[in-house]
């Protein structure tokens, strides 16, 4: 039965090419992208190109200004009332803010191009890049919420002065008893920081302009912390300084500050990376040959 199973199979069975070279993919076509030689006086022209186009602009500048003041007062209407929720809810604008600021990318990316920026088109310009943007929203927001979960384990584990009330927190996060506490916070936040930090500092402003998808531009986005890890952290420790600045007082100074921000990101995408186009023609050539 053996035997006659294996004759059976031998005839039916498909003659499978034999192949001379093993199989070699085409080269990719389009452009390719490559991380720009940065120095630690680059994060600097990035802001000071920023306030250029936010100056050229005022009112669109203006409009996003008051959008991230309301996400501040939100902020402080949670550490008014749930205090142990707004260490997440700042990851959380964390998160929603560099979207906000997709449409002050659009302004400085017009404004490169010598053309005109309008608001309808800076509300709007997500609109054609939504399956991208939607994947990579559906990551960050996973890092978020286990983000803010770790928080809420991080306080119900090592916060040993009991839940602290609006006046004293402050006081009871750096009481010494707390120690052990803000220790472990700071570790578990600056991991979660570093990875919403390294997949978006210039994912979001690639995905704009060259409407790429979102692992490329994750992935791109991680090249140029790795590639420039000490000019990033510059920049990174920049925008967290400007934005603690502006929240004092009554958080008025975000106004100016979180447009200023979003157009000097767009520059830092465009100061780290570059595109060089691929000759189609000299590939198709070179592959057949």
């Amino acid at each position: 039965m053996n035997a006659d199973a294996k004759s059976l199979e031998a005839v039916h069975a498909p003659d499978l090419p034999i192949m001379a070279e093993p199989y070699v993919p085409p080269p990719p076509f389009g452009p390719r992208s490559h991380m720009r030689p940065l120095s630690f006086s680059d994060p600097f022209r990035w802001l000071a190109r920023g306030l250029k186009d936010m100056r050229q602009y005022p009112g669109i500048a203006l409009f996003y200004g008051v959008c991230f003041w309301g996400m501040a007062q939100v902020l402080a209407l949670v550490f008014k009332h749930k205090p142990e929720y707004t260490l997440s809810l700042i990851s959380g604008c964390l998160l929603v803010g560099p979207f906000l600021a997709m449409g002050l990318y659009e302004v400085s990316r017009k404004r490169e191009l010598g053309e005109v920026p309008e608001m309808s088109s800076s509300l709007m310009c997500w609109d054609q890049h939504i399956k991208s943007m939607a994947m990579l929203v559906l990551v960050l927001m996973v890092l978020e919420l286990l983000w803010g979960r770790a928080s809420l384990v991080v306080f119900a584990v090592f916060f040993n002065t009991g839940m602290p009330s609006t006046t004293g927190v402050i006081e009871a996060v750096f009481n010494p008893q707390n120690i052990e506490f803000l220790m472990v916070y700071l570790a578990v936040g600056g991991v979660f920081a570093a990875l919403v930090y390294g997949l978006s500092v210039v994912s979001i402003p690639m995905i704009l302009d060259r409407d790429t998808d979102a692992i490329s531009a994750a992935i791109t986005s991680m090249r140029v912390v790795f590639s420039h890890p000490g000019v990033m952290l510059l920049w990174g420790l920049l925008l967290s300084v400007l934005v603690l600045a502006a929240l004092w007082p009554w958080a008025l100074g975000i106004i100016v500050v979180g447009p200023w921000l979003g157009h000097a990101s767009w520059h830092a995408y465009r100061g780290s990376v570059e595109w060089a186009e691929i000759d189609e023609e000299a590939v198709t050539l070179g592959s057949s040959n």
